[in-house]
């Protein structure tokens, strides 16, 4: 379930935060990063804030985090689905940037360098301190991050399609290794729900709230 049109057959579940996926680090992830425990590779990648990060040390390590797939030139699912995100920033509030943070990368970085993404955000007033970030790199390390992450597909045909990694979102909480997906078109409100769904200061709140 890693393409777009894979990942959207089984978003019902995802959306609401009912499906989790628990991952084994990979030797490549591992060897990246230095680090044993690490999902992620480390790939250097450039913000539409002028900076550059670690991925993994920077970006992802002990957050919550959701991740999505775009291009500034896409003519799809693109422009409606980070309008949607956008209402998901606001629903955040004060969380996003401390509690959770969102990150959108390029699928054609060789076109979308920090300049055009720092355009495309402007266009949904997206600020650069929000606790969200557009990310481009280098062509190749870009290729293998977006695989490690869980947007492929098994035919070269089809992952060679840069349309058919839109349009989902991956969430996941590094601390605990519980990642999840919800379609990026789905209820803001659902997106979040998944968002706590895999936030454990959440749950425990919920808990304290309960008792």
């Amino acid at each position: 379930m890693n393409t777009r049109r894979n990942l959207l057959l089984g978003a019902g579940a995802a959306a609401l935060g009912l499906l989790t996926w628990r991952a084994a680090p990979s030797r490549s992830a591992a060897t990246a990063t230095g680090d044993g425990d690490a999902l992620l590779p480390n790939t250097t990648v450039l913000a539409h804030d002028g900076r550059a990060y670690r991925f993994y040390d920077d970006l992802v390590r002990d957050k919550v985090v959701a991740i999505n797939m775009m291009y500034v030139q896409c003519s799809g699912v693109c422009p409606a689905m980070t309008a949607n995100l956008r209402r998901v920033q606001q629903m955040l509030g004060q969380r996003l940037g401390r509690d959770v943070y969102m990150y959108s990368i390029t699928l054609r970085p060789e076109q979308d360098r920090p300049q055009s993404l720092a355009a495309y955000a402007g266009l949904y007033r997206i600020e650069p301190d929000s606790g969200w970030l557009f990310l481009t790199g280098e062509p190749a390390e870009l290729l293998s991050l977006r695989r490690q992450i869980g947007f492929f597909d098994p035919d070269p045909l089809v992952d060679g399609d840069t349309a058919s990694h839109t349009g989902a979102v991956r969430i996941g909480n590094d601390r605990f290794r519980r990642w999840t997906m919800a379609p990026a078109l789905a209820e803001p409100g659902q997106i979040v729900a998944t968002l706590n769904h895999v936030d454990d200061r959440m749950q425990h709140t919920a808990h304290r709230a309960a008792t």
